[in-house]
């Protein structure tokens, strides 16, 4: 027969059992959102793999405290040297993604930046004063 003490049990099994199902959820998509990351920033990720670091209060975007997971992974730019990071989620809203400095290729960010002006270019260019900008204004007003 099912006491209420055996029901407290059950329920207390099954949520259990929902808390981490959903911590496994949330795992999955700190790892995709890590994935995508590291793509973007040309990065290897290492053993393809996040790590839940810790469960805390966090502030967000706007300072306010929330609980927040925060998962430690290792990434690679050489092959040679592993390098930590971390992402915390609220929920499963992204809060931030952390890469240690790490080297790059310089050449590569050289290319991807638009050229620099010449300085010669940047001094032909007309500068007037605000009052006489403001005279021409008014005249057309009037």
């Amino acid at each position: 027969m099912l006491t209420l003490g055996n029901l407290f049990v059950l329920l207390l099994i099954a949520t259990a059992g929902a808390w981490l199902w959903h911590a496994h959820g949330l795992r999955e998509r700190a790892l995709e959102l890590v994935r995508q990351h590291c793509a973007r920033t040309d990065v290897l990720l290492l053993d393809d793999n996040v790590a839940l670091r810790r469960i805390a209060l966090v502030p967000d975007a706007r300072g306010r405290k929330r609980l927040a997971r925060t998962y430690a992974f290792e990434f690679t730019v050489t092959g040679e040297q592993r390098h930590p990071g971390s992402i915390t989620l609220f929920g499963r809203h992204l809060g931030r993604i952390e890469l240690a400095p790490h080297p790059f290729d310089a050449r590569a960010e050289a290319a991807s930046e638009p050229p620099l002006e010449h300085p010669a270019a940047r001094s032909a260019a007309k500068v007037i004063s605000l009052s006489d900008w403001r005279r021409q204004h008014d005249q057309w007003n009037s």
